[in-house]
């Protein structure tokens, strides 16, 4: 999967999880996406490099929409949009 870098997208729930260790950003992002609507869209906010491969992988495997990338000084953002109808 080719990574899709984006500015910022409106999310409707945000995540920080910077400074947190692997794996904590898949398990928050699952733990989130339960928390939100379908059609909802989750910013995570990670400093984990290995995310730049784990989520996208992630999403894939759970049907959710990857939406992008924004790669900032000190960490990145994630915005997944979460399946549904």
């Amino acid at each position: 999967m080719t990574l899709k870098f984006v500015e910022d997208l409106k999310a409707d729930v945000t995540a920080d999880i910077v400074y947190m260790m692997c794996p904590m950003h898949l398990l928050k992002l699952e733990e989130m996406m339960k928390t939100i609507e379908p059609g909802q869209v989750l910013e995570i906010l990670t400093d984990y490099d290995g995310a730049l491969e784990d989520i996208p992988a992630w999403c894939e495997k759970t049907g959710n929409e990857f939406l992008g990338v924004k790669e900032t000084e000190d960490f990145f953002k994630f915005y997944i949009k979460r399946k549904g109808r």
